[in-house]
């Protein structure tokens, strides 16, 4: 098979522990054929949407780690499977990068996951949709809904809907000290929507994320423990990650949401919760998947790469 990677540019990948590489490799090892390109590469161009991309090779180096072949155009439909692995934020262009993509499914072209499902589904947003699994939850752009939801909750949590990887999160206990000027910054005075939630203490326990791929549920979740004061659980707000066997709890979540979810297109799902409860779905470039498998015996690059192939059988 020739699978095309729409991803950030190579030299920005983390090697130890990129999920997209782990991807990569496997997909290699399998003997199928690799084909790089970022989303800015993506045209509509002669009545088709084509990527200028490059055939790629892996090597087992840890330095100079791929090898990139001459640039060609190609059709998005000349290829077994479109893969977007571009990182968040979600702004104006990653929409468009969508809806290039749903022009390129029209023609024929399989993307994963689907482009119109990434569109309905906001990652902060879309828990909303399952209220009996989330806490209590607060999105608004008025300060003074925020302040009644303290005077209720007392210990809350206010994050920006478009953040990733624990950027602008903020916790606000029974004090309620720099309240509104967390709100009115976060929220440029009422400009921009927030998310705001009950402070769930399990969090100490970690922040953890559960995969579900091809409509299945990975038996084994990465907790994002946070380090020191932190209440960030986030990786990439210096989280400490240990893989464990998902409890009844959280298995019993990811049962439920994995049909639903994949029944919409969306192949790869990162779910998060705290406590048992879900606070996020992922489903731009969900990760962790080599952090699981290095601390677990179970491979989820492989687990990946066999229902990728179901899904194009």
């Amino acid at each position: 098979m020739d699978l095309l990677f729409i991803a950030d540019p190579l030299e920005s990948f983390k090697i130890k522990k990129d999920s997209t590489l782990a991807m990569m490799r496997v997909a290699q090892e399998a003997g199928h054929r690799l084909w790089f390109c970022q989303s800015r590469n993506i045209l509509w161009k002669d009545n088709f949407v084509v990527a200028d991309c490059q055939p790629l090779f892996i090597r087992p180096s840890s330095t100079s780690w791929f090898e990139l072949g001459a640039l060609e155009s190609r059709s998005l439909k000349s290829f077994s499977a479109v893969l977007m692995r571009t990182d968040p934020p979600f702004d104006i262009e990653y929409l468009n990068t969508t809806w290039m993509l749903s022009a390129a499914q029209r023609q024929g072209a399989k993307v994963f996951n689907d482009p119109a499902a990434v569109r309905d589904h906001s990652e902060k947003l879309s828990i909303t949709e399952f209220p009996e699994l989330i806490p209590p939850t607060l999105v608004t752009r008025e300060l003074s809904a925020v302040e009644e939801f303290h005077q209720t909750h007392r210990d809350i949590v206010i994050k920006p809907l478009d953040g990733m990887g624990g950027m602008g999160v903020f916790r606000v206990s029974s004090d309620g000290l720099n309240l509104a000027s967390i709100v009115e910054t976060l929220g440029e005075n009422g400009a921009r929507t927030l998310m705001v939630q009950r402070f769930l203490p399990e969090i100490v326990q970690g922040d953890k994320r559960v995969l579900l791929i091809g409509g299945e549920v990975v038996p084994f979740a990465l907790a994002r423990i946070p380090q020191g004061k932190e209440i960030r659980g986030n990786l990439a707000a210096g989280g400490k990650g240990v893989a464990m066997p998902l409890t009844e709890n959280e298995r019993s979540v990811a049962e439920k949401l994995a049909p639903i979810l994949f029944g919409r297109g969306l192949f790869l799902v990162g779910l998060d919760l705290i406590g048992g409860y879900l606070t996020e779905i992922n489903v731009t470039s969900p990760t962790c998947f080599v952090e699981i498998t290095e601390q677990s015996n179970f491979d989820v690059p492989q687990f990946w790469l066999k229902a990728l192939e179901r899904a194009l059988s």
